[in-house]
């Protein structure tokens, strides 16, 4: 059994995919970007600013889904620079 998990508090998925997938007790995300839920921009334009909305976005998901980001298991992030990694995992550890 499996449950399609929406909410208006981070951006609608594009394309064939959900914001999240509920399943046998486990909650999947994908595809979550900097982008803020009202406008569809990205948040700032910085690694640091796009991190923190795309967490954001990923928290509101889980809230809907029943759970939070203390009971998250596994994570990957893209980046399009590796050089951009310290200041992504600065933002990623205030999660």
């Amino acid at each position: 059994m499996r449950e399609v998990i929406a909410t208006e508090n981070a951006p609608a998925a594009v394309g064939a995919y959900s914001q999240g997938i509920k399943a046998n007790g486990f909650v999947f995300v994908s595809g979550q970007l900097g982008l803020v839920p009202e406008t569809k921009q990205f948040a700032g334009g910085t690694v640091a600013a796009q991190t923190e909305q795309a967490l954001k976005n990923m928290a509101a998901i889980l809230r809907e889904a029943g759970t939070d980001m203390a009971h998250v298991v596994k994570v990957t992030v893209l980046l399009a620079d590796i050089g951009s990694f310290a200041e992504m995992n600065t933002v990623y550890a205030t999660f």
